[in-house]
């Protein structure tokens, strides 16, 4: 839950408050009475139970006094001390030297000199520590507990903060609230302070006059940590949120951002939480100029304000054992909102509701989709509807030795300005598995599928192999398959390796792929991930109807420390009637390029994943993407980068285009450490003739400082976004976060 700052917002101005008296947070040199008492438990609640190493009685004063390792206890309450004398006459009971009070809850209070009634329950405590046991710690020259085991301390100060470094030595804690008088209320958890101030790193109090927060896992209403940013577009910024705790599993947080260069935003989150599952709503809303001119590089023309907003919506429920329901909803009222106010850099918006029932040999799903594109240029009436989308899957164990599935499907795709599609089909699979005396794999596949397409307003899809007939248009699909696996194992040094040659064997025959619409299956590219796939193509709307054989071999490394998995192929069609597979996909001619990927890890040091794609004409590569991180937790540097370089001659969903991105971290010291990330588009004319990058493009890069310990994290960013888009315009920001981690839930 979220950390409750109470009324924090009144004393947000760095005044200087007077000292407060010191008082010592440092833990004591006793440890506290253990729970495991080799006292008996009293037999009622007026019985105090006790042991000591002397015990004495003046019957004419009728006072005890005990002396040496004294222990109490009653209804839970545990005392030591080096010396009690209670008098019976007045209840009171006064213990002296070494003092530890331990309440039924867990708290730890110590003291020089305690005065208490009888019961255990409430008195006065000098130079006083409590240990809270949900975490934190309050020191007072002078503190008393009532009856019902509120604590009221005086000239005090609490931190949730360790109080002693790595080595076990005493330090002064990051930060701490001093106080002229402080009340803890151990049933609601929750710390009260009159005359407060906080102190970081023991720079200057900033005063907090009226202030209270919670303790431990419980949560309450008040204002959390505020946080502040500085960018061209919106100016200085300031968002000081309030949380609601309206019930145990339901909140409701309102957050007012306050801007410098435009009028302030609104933002709302409720959450809520039932046996049967969770959901969450998040909504801005603002007036200022909605953006008219989305054309990259132009100046902003209008000033005419309008209300702004987006809203943003995930749930999930599990009705029982097996059923299922789950949606997002996510809307803008505008292309550049979001990256207008640094919410989000998504450039479309996808809303979907699924009902699921899975068992353990089915699957029954049927969701609806719908898309908004935030894409400069894109026509949002071209943007589908999926509604509804209907999928079932049955498997059958053990049929002919192998195991069957069956699949039945259907999709109805609507758009406002174009093509409308409904698809559906029934398909069945069965895969068979069995291993030779020599040690191969062999999987035996049978599929086959009966589609029925209905196209409308095909002419509004500009692309051509995209459209399909109009009309209905029915379509059959059948492929067999043998696949073989020899894996060939054995030591090496303080390890082994593992070389495994595979053949797979398709056979398809022509199938009317171009007569029925392509919705799903247009960004298609050979990798290692889809090169012993049955159909390379993504979706359901196209399948690669040649027969083919596919080679290639999976290597594996593990020595002590060492991890190595390469895998390397290529295929190669046995018909020679021409491909649907567009050209630069590396499927387009007879024999398919060569595809790879090698993975490295050396201890928790070094991780290294390099995908490939070379021409079969000369080698040339066609896609090279590395991913690598080198350190440790603490420092590390991240690469990665991407060139799709595949020679398209025609129009296609996924262009060729280069990018690196770059992150580091560096630790120095034990709580300081220095950051940076950056990503640059290295897409030329000759890569992409519609990119608007000349081959160095920096898109967004950050550079920043964190301090962080065990309760205070404290961090400086900078970040520079170059794209301008609209009223989104590109420029530095900077943010500033203050977390004073376990204060209050």
């Amino acid at each position: 839950m979220k950390r409750s700052l109470g009324s924090l917002a009144l004393g947000l101005t760095l005044a200087i408050a007077g000292p407060a008296v010191a008082q010592d947070l440092q833990d004591r040199s006793l440890p506290p009475p253990p729970p495991g008492s080799a006292l008996p438990t009293p037999a009622t609640s007026d019985q105090i139970d006790f042991s000591s190493d002397l015990l004495e009685y003046d019957s004419n004063a009728d006072v005890v006094t005990a002396t040496g390792e004294v222990r109490l206890l009653r209804e839970g309450n545990r005392l030591r001390a080096d010396r009690v004398t209670w008098n019976r006459k007045t209840g009171q009971v006064v213990a002296d030297g070494n003092i530890a009070v331990t309440n039924p809850e867990g708290d730890v209070a110590y003291g020089d000199r305690i005065e208490l009634t009888d019961s255990l329950k409430d008195g006065v405590v000098d130079n006083m520590l409590v240990v809270l046991d949900e975490g934190g710690r309050i020191a007072a020259k002078r503190g008393t507990r009532s009856e019902n085991g509120v604590v009221t301390v005086e000239s005090a100060a609490y931190t949730p903060c360790s109080v002693t470094n790595s080595a076990g030595c005493p330090k002064e804690p990051s930060w701490k609230i001093t106080a002229l008088k402080v009340r803890y209320d151990p049933t609601r958890k929750r710390i009260r302070y009159t005359g407060a101030g906080l102190t970081i790193f023991g720079l200057p109090t900033i005063p907090l006059p009226s202030f209270s927060h919670t303790i431990g896992d419980g949560s309450d209403s008040g204002l959390l940590a505020p946080s502040i940013r500085l960018d061209r577009v919106n100016g200085l910024e300031v968002a000081v949120p309030y949380y609601f705790n309206l019930a145990p599993n339901r909140d409701l947080t309102i957050t007012p951002h306050v801007f410098t260069a435009v009028l302030p935003m609104l933002q709302a989150d409720y959450r809520s939480l039932s046996s049967k599952g969770a959901y969450r709503v998040q909504g801005y809303a603002t007036v200022s100029r909605r953006s008219d001119d989305l054309v990259l590089g132009a100046s902003p023309t209008g000033t005419e304000r309008s209300f702004r907003g987006y809203i943003d919506t995930v749930g999930r429920f599990q009705l029982d054992p097996n059923w299922s329901v789950s949606g997002s909803l996510r809307y803008a009222t505008d292309q550049t909102f979001l990256r207008r106010y640094d919410i989000s850099r998504d450039d479309r918006l996808r809303n979907n509701v699924t009902v699921e029932r899975i068992d353990r040999d089915s699957m029954l799903s049927i969701s609806g989709w719908a898309v908004q594109t935030l894409r400069v240029g894109d026509d949002q009436g071209m943007q589908p509807i999926a509604l509804p989308e209907i999928d079932y899957r049955r498997r059958f164990n053990g049929l002919l030795g192998g195991v069957a599935q069956v699949q039945l499907n259907t999709l109805a795709i609507s758009r406002s300005e174009g093509q409308d599609t409904q698809r559906a089909f029934v398909a069945a699979r069965w895969d068979l598995t069995r291993y030779t005396p020599l040690g191969q794999e062999v999987t035996f596949t049978a599929y086959g599928r009966a589609d029925a397409y209905n196209a409308r307003d095909t002419i509004d899809t500009a692309v051509l192999s995209y459209r399909g007939d109009e009309g209905f248009t029915p379509r059959g699909i059948a492929a067999l398959a043998v696949d073989v696996r020899w894996p060939f194992v054995g030591a090496i040094g303080r390890g082994t390796q593992r070389i495994s040659p595979r053949v797979q064997l398709v056979a398809s025959p022509r199938i009317s792929n171009l007569a029925v619409p392509n919705e799903d299956a247009r960004a298609v590219d050979l990798e290692d991930s889809n090169l012993f796939a049955l159909n390379r193509f993504a979706g359901y709307d196209r399948f690669e109807d040649s027969s083919r054989v596919t080679y290639g071999l999976d290597y594996a490394l593990d020595l002590p420390g060492v991890a190595v998995a390469a895998t390397v192929g290529q295929s190669y069609r046995t018909s020679q009637r021409a491909s649907i597979l567009p050209s630069g996909t590396g499927l387009d001619d007879r024999f398919s390029d060569i595809v790879g990927r090698t993975d490295m890890r050396f201890r928790e040091l070094v991780t290294f994943t390099h995908r490939y794609r070379l021409d079969k004409d000369g080698l040339k590569i066609r896609r090279n993407e590395v991913d690598a991180t080198v350190g440790s937790r603490r420092t590390y540097v991240q690469v990665g980068y991407l060139r799709l370089n595949r020679d398209i001659d025609e129009l296609e969903d996924l262009q060729d285009r280069e990018e690196i991105r770059v992150g580091a971290r560096a630790a120095f010291g034990p709580f300081w450490s220095a950051f940076a990330s950056a990503t640059v588009d290295l897409t030329d004319k000759s890569e992409d003739s519609l990119s608007l990058s000349d081959g160095y493009d920096p898109i967004r890069h950050r550079l920043g400082v964190q301090y962080e310990d065990d309760c205070l994290r404290l961090g400086l960013t900078w970040k520079r976004d170059y794209q301008r888009i609209g009223d989104a315009r590109s420029g530095s920001s900077y943010l500033v976060t203050l977390a004073l981690k376990n204060l209050g839930r």
